[in-house]
């Protein structure tokens, strides 16, 4: 790891010299954009708008809006704030750690003790972990002041940013001030709910999906090459029917929160029933219902049109009768056959 900052924490009159740590890193597949028609890279120009030419970024500065003027301040003006050169981690409080409220916290470092002794470094790390309290600190980086706190783990002191109190927004919805009533039988399905999902968190048990199928279509794509269908790399072929939602959705059944919850403890339970009682549907069954239901629509179709052409016959022999002459008899050769019919006779 390469440390993105040094310096030393102070409490009183103890110096506690460190090094910090990002103590998190991004997993996320790395992509840029390209164009689609025969896939050029696209990238970025940063252009003047005065006189349109292409800028390094040596020659950026800064600047800030304030209606119909523009502040410009340059690297020189930033760098002579007074905050920008401290290289300390102060400890202002030690608070309760159940007073920092985990809305506000941010990134997270890892303090590297520095120096030809640890000594100072373990005895805060020790009084910590005694009080059970957390070290509330300022610190700056990367020419911003910062509020932080400081706390333990696995024998590592911890630098974690929080945000600022003006940072984190007030927030007021009228749903939250509801004086629905809920009644003792929903409580209790509830509180059954929260401890048949009860456990102990293990952040390895949970993967991001999206990263994963993200990586196995990029690895198809290399390996099959560019005409390649997205579905046929996640082994799926979209069903025809859809995803099997009902054609009328203003028709579909509204469950309410009691059979919801009776259904999230049957499903919990791993009775593989509903509320009503009654066993759930795979998706195989579904779509052996659906052909059944089409095969059937179809016959239905099938009978109605045989039926139609047997009375339209049978109407056409009928108008046959009763004018004397058979069906269908309108030329020559039917009328030579009727005649044969009578000298027969």
């Amino acid at each position: 790891m390469r440390a993105v900052w040094s310096g030393s924490i102070t409490f009183g009159l103890v110096n506690v010299p460190v090094k910090a740590y990002s103590a998190t890193k991004r997993h996320d597949v790395s992509l840029h954009q390209v164009h689609d028609a025969d896939g050029g890279r696209i990238r970025y120009q940063r252009r003047c708008e005065v006189c349109g030419k292409k800028i390094d970024y040596e020659h950026i500065d800064k600047a800030y809006e304030d209606g119909e003027q523009t502040v410009v301040l340059t690297d020189q003006d930033l760098d002579s704030l007074p905050e920008t050169q401290n290289d300390e981690i102060e400890v202002v409080q030690f608070v309760p750690s159940d007073q920092i409220d985990p809305l506000i916290l941010g990134k997270s470092y890892f303090l590297e003790p520095q120096g030809k002794s640890p000594k100072s470094y373990l005895l805060l790390r020790h009084a910590l972990e005694d009080t059970e309290r957390t070290a509330v600190v300022t610190f700056a980086l990367r020419q911003k002041t910062r509020l932080g706190v400081l706390r333990v783990q696995d024998a590592v002191l911890v630098l974690q940013a929080i945000r600022w109190a003006d940072e984190v927004r007030e927030v007021d919805f009228p749903a939250t001030r509801s004086r629905a009533k809920i009644g003792t039988k929903e409580k209790k399905l509830a509180a059954a709910l929260v401890d048949q999902f009860a456990s102990d968190f293990t952040p390895e048990e949970f993967e991001d999906t999206y990263q994963t199928e993200l990586r196995r279509l990029i690895d198809a794509k290399i390996e099959q090459g560019e005409a390649l269908d997205t579905e046929a790399t996640f082994g799926e072929i979209a069903s025809a029917d859809g995803d099997g939602a009902s054609e009328d959705g203003e028709d579909a059944e509204v469950i309410d929160l009691m059979q919801a919850l009776k259904a999230s403890l049957d499903k919990q339970r791993g009775g593989g029933r509903t509320a009503s009682g009654t066993k759930k549907t795979g998706t195989k069954r579904s779509g052996t219902k659906k052909s059944t239901g089409a095969s059937t629509r179809t016959k239905g179709k099938a009978q109605k049109s045989d039926a139609k052409k047997s009375s339209a016959q049978k109407g056409k022999g009928s108008r046959a009768k009763s004018s004397g002459k058979p069906a269908g008899t309108s030329n020559g050769k039917a009328a030579g056959k009727s005649s044969s019919r009578r000298k027969s006779a």
